[in-house]
C-alpha cells in the first residue's frame, strides 16, 4: 500500500486501557429482570426469538465502561439474547485470542480486534468470518476505515466500532504562568517545536513529552499522506527524529533512555506538571477526567488542561492526525453467527454509537451530535478549542493492514530504540530499517 487512505471522519476518543493481565474470566452483563419484562415487546431483528447466549472476547472488562454499555444496550433491545464476556486481559490479548481460537474452537462468538498485526494474523489463520455481506451500514460512514481493513482477497473481516486519534494535551496553568499563548488547532510541527522550546526557556520545565512508544516520535512522518509505515523506505522519518533528538539534547523534553530506565508513564509526567505538553491518543482524555475527579480525595491538585489538534507538517491540513481502530469480528467456527452479526450491526448503528459515546468513547461512526456527547462528559475542558479538536480532517492508520505487519513493527521498534538512545545515529538507524524491512517485503 503506497499511500494510506485518509479517514475523513470525526475521530475517536477512548477510555484509558489499564494493563491488567490476566486470567480468563466470564462475566454476564444481562439484567434478567429487565429482559423478562421486555421480552414480549422487543426481539432481535437478526437473531430471532430463540434464546441465544453470545460469548464476547474482550480485555480489561472491569475498568472499561463501554463493554458493558454495548452489551446492556443491545440486550435491552433484544431480550432473547444474553451476552457473556470473556476477559483475556490486555497483556498479549491478540496472542491469547488466537490461542483460544486454535483447533477450531467455537466457544467464542464475538471477537474484539485490538490491533492491525493481530487482525492480519487472524485473517491468515482463517479464524474470521468475512463481513462484506454482513455489514448493514454504508461503508462510507466509516470514512475510509473499511477500505484500510480490506484484505488482498477483497474481503474485510472486522467492523470498527471505536477509533482512537492523537491530539496535543497542554497544561493551561503552565502557559498562563509563563505568559505564553495556548497552543492552537492549526499548529505545524515546526511551530510545535518552537512553542515547546519557548515554554522550556521561560519555565525550566519540559516544553513537551514523548512517550517511549515509536508512534509518539516517528509517526509525524506519515501525516503527509504520501508515506506509510510499511512502505520499506524510511528516509522520510529523518527530519522528525533529528528535531526530537535536538529537543532531547537541549532539555526541551525528557531523555528517552532515562524514561525507559525509570518507567515514567506519560500520564504521570503530565499530571505532575513536569511537562507543558504531551502528544498522546484520545484515550488519555478519560484518564485525565478520572484523575481530576479523584484529585481532592487523593490529596493532589487537579490538572487545568486542554487539547488541540495534532501538529501537522507544513502544507498539510490542520486536523490531520494518526490513529488506530478497534473492531469486532465473528469467529468462523461460532455456532451463533447470525446473532453475533446482528450484535455487530447494532454496535455501529446510531443507537449503538450513542451508547458508546455516553461512556466518553468515540464510536467509529461519528457526527457533531456524538462530539457534543463527548464534550458534555464530566471533566471535559470547557473551552471551545478543546471541543473543536475533536473533529479531524484526516486520520491515517498507525499501522496499515499488511500480512507482514508484525515483522515490520519488530524491526522499526528495535531501530527506534537504538536511535533514541544514541546507540545508532539517525542515518544508521534508518539505513537498517530500509535494509531489514526491504528484506521482509521481498522475502
Amino acid at each position: 500500500m503506497k499511500k494510506a487512505l485518509a479517514l475523513t471522519m470525526a475521530a475517536a476518543m477512548a477510555l484509558s486501557l489499564a494493563a491488567c493481565g490476566g486470567s480468563e474470566s466470564a462475566s454476564s452483563a444481562a439484567d434478567s429482570t429487565a429482559s423478562s419484562a421486555a421480552s414480549a415487546e422487543s426481539t432481535a431483528e437478526g437473531a430471532g426469538d430463540e434464546k441465544v447466549t453470545l460469548n464476547w472476547a474482550v480485555w480489561d472488562l472491569e475498568s472499561t465502561a463501554y463493554w458493558k454499555a454495548m452489551a446492556d444496550g443491545y440486550m435491552a433491545a433484544n431480550p432473547n439474547v444474553t451476552i457473556e464476556m470473556t476477559d483475556l486481559g490486555s497483556t498479549d490479548y491478540m496472542t491469547q485470542l488466537a490461542t483460544q481460537l486454535a483447533g477450531g474452537n467455537g466457544e467464542l462468538d464475538i471477537l474484539t480486534i485490538k490491533d492491525i498485526p493481530g487482525y492480519s494474523n487472524l485473517i491468515n489463520l482463517g479464524m474470521l468470518e468475512p463481513m462484506n455481506d454482513v455489514l448493514e451500514r454504508d461503508t462510507a460512514d466509516f470514512g475510509g476505515v473499511i477500505e484500510q481493513l480490506t484484505a488482498d482477497d477483497g474481503n474485510f473481516y472486522a467492523v470498527p466500532f471505536r477509533s482512537d486519534f492523537w491530539v496535543v494535551y497542554y497544561n493551561k496553568d503552565i502557559f498562563d504562568e509563563a505568559g505564553i499563548a495556548y497552543p492552537t488547532n492549526d499548529m505545524s510541527f515546526s511551530e510545535y517545536d518552537a512553542l515547546a522550546r519557548e515554554v522550556h526557556e521561560k519555565t525550566g520545565l519540559y516544553g513537551c513529552h514523548y512517550h517511549t512508544w515509536r508512534s509518539a516520535v516517528s509517526l509525524f512522518g506519515i501525516l503527509d499522506g504520501e508515506h506509510t509505515i510499511v512502505d520499506g523506505n524510511y528516509d522520510f522519518l529523518k527530519p522528525y527524529y533529528e528535531t526530537i533528538l535536538a529537543e532531547q539534547a537541549d532539555g526541551v523534553c525528557a531523555d528517552y533512555g532515562e524514561l525507559k530506565t525509570s518507567g515514567l508513564h506519560y500520564s504521570a509526567a503530565f499530571e505532575n506538571g513536569q511537562s507543558a505538553m504531551v502528544n498522546m491518543g484520545s484515550w488519555f482524555i478519560a484518564t485525565l477526567q478520572k484523575y481530576n475527579a479523584e484529585a481532592a480525595s487523593n490529596g493532589v491538585d487537579p490538572v487545568n488542561w486542554g487539547i488541540v489538534k495534532y501538529p501537522h507538517p507544513d502544507g498539510v491540513a490542520a486536523g490531520t492526525t494518526l490513529g488506530t481502530v478497534t473492531s469486532l469480528g465473528v469467529n468462523v467456527n461460532s455456532e451463533n453467527k447470525e446473532a453475533a452479526e446482528d450484535f455487530i450491526n447494532w454496535c455501529v448503528s446510531d443507537e449503538g454509537a450513542a451508547a458508546i459515546a455516553a461512556t466518553g468513547t468515540f464510536p467509529a461512526v461519528s457526527s457533531d451530535s456524538i462530539n457534543d456527547i463527548i464534550a458534555a462528559t464530566e471533566g471535559f475542558p470547557e473551552d471551545e478549542a478543546s471541543k473543536e479538536a475533536l473533529t479531524t480532517a484526516a486520520v491515517y492508520l498507525e499501522m496499515p493492514l499488511s500480512d507482514k505487519a508484525s515483522d515490520i513493527e519488530q524491526v522499526l521498534n528495535t531501530e527506534h530504540d537504538a536511535i533514541m538512545t544514541g546507540a545508532e545515529t539517525v542515518d544508521e538507524g534508518i539505513a537498517n530499517m530500509n535494509e531489514q524491512v526491504g528484506a521482509i517485503l521481498n522475502g
